[in-house]
């Protein structure tokens, strides 16, 4: 139990310092950061789901913290609930989902890869619903917010895609022999 507690707090401390380091910030939210997904992921990866799943609530938590909540356009207590829920606890809890895929998929070179782009794909489906439900009136009158929704957040979140499978492909090797 110590070491998962240390290994996850190292993950979370990392995270967080590369998610400082932004190589591009949209304008209502989101970014693309230099791999702040992949130490998220990590714990679940390594301890499983629900492991996986509560380090990256807590990564939510202090994420919130430390950046804040955006205010969304419509402001109620309903919209801050579903952003806090959409875009950051589901989220971001939801990148543990990769520890459960990676438990499903052979112990290959490239079930890293796979489960770490399955989980990032659910955080995208999190933002994206959020954009329909939430920040629908960014898009503007006569556009559509599924449309809206489905650029903006993919504007970002396809970079974060593509630099944390990378990564964790390359990291894969390792994982694998730690997990052993």
């Amino acid at each position: 139990m110590t070491k998962k507690l240390t290994v996850t707090g190292v993950m979370l401390a990392l995270a967080t310092i590369l998610s400082m380091i932004r190589l591009f910030d949209a304008p209502y939210g989101g970014s693309v950061t230099l791999c702040s997904m992949l130490p998220v992921i990590v714990p679940g990866l390594l301890y499983g789901m629900r492991w996986g799943i509560l380090s990256g609530v807590v990564y939510a938590i202090l994420n919130m913290l430390l950046t804040g909540i955006p205010s969304p356009p419509v402001a109620n207590a309903i919209s801050y609930l579903l952003v806090v829920c959409l875009d950051y606890i589901l989220a971001f809890g939801g990148l543990g989902l990769a520890g459960g895929i990676f438990r499903l998929l052979p112990k290959k070179s490239f079930s890293v890869p796979v489960a770490t782009g399955v989980a990032v794909l659910f955080r995208f489906v999190c933002h994206f619903l959020s954009g329909i439900l939430i920040w629908r009136t960014n898009a503007g009158d006569g556009y559509s917010a599924v449309l809206y929704s489905f650029l903006y957040n993919g504007s970002y979140m396809l970079f974060e895609f593509f630099i944390t499978v990378t990564l964790s492909a390359c990291i894969g090797g390792w994982l694998l022999r730690e997990r052993a």
